[in-house]
């Protein structure tokens, strides 16, 4: 058994709290500009425009999530808020389930059919499916 998964994360050295400082860094910088919009968004215009914004939860976070889901702002172009997420979930619940059966159909042939350049068809794959969609939206525009 491993004695080091028993012991005290001091007890390991000073590289791994190093290591561990560094992702909770990292981690925090990640997480603040989300969490700063979520306390942002709980507060008057008026005082988000008046710089600084504060770093705590505001009075108005029932009043503004209201008008954003009921009205107000929440109609964008004349189309409620409600429309809009329900379009935004069906078209990524479509190209997810896509995605899957394109890549099961795909494996299954890669894997149960030898042909020539399998594997360069394998890594074409692959590697096309790691691709971020703002990669991909100009070609895919091209095509429709």
């Amino acid at each position: 058994m491993d004695s080091a998964a028993h012991t005290p994360l001091a007890a390991r050295g000073p590289a791994r709290l190093m290591a561990h400082f560094w992702m909770i860094l990292g981690v925090i910088i990640v997480a603040f500009p989300i969490y700063y919009v979520v306390i942002a968004s709980t507060h008057s215009t008026q005082t988000i425009l008046r710089p600084p914004l504060p770093l705590l939860p505001g009075p108005e976070a029932l009043q503004n999530y209201d008008e954003a889901f009921s009205g107000g702002i929440g109609r964008i172009g004349g189309v409620s808020l409600w429309r809009l997420l329900g379009n935004t979930t069906l078209i990524a619940v479509g190209i997810a389930l896509g995605k899957i059966a394109i890549s099961m159909a795909s494996a299954y042939a890669i894997v149960f059919f030898r042909f020539p350049l399998r594997m360069a068809c394998f890594w074409l794959i692959f590697i096309t499916l790691m691709l971020p969609v703002e990669v991909r939206i100009q070609p895919t525009y091209k095509v429709m």
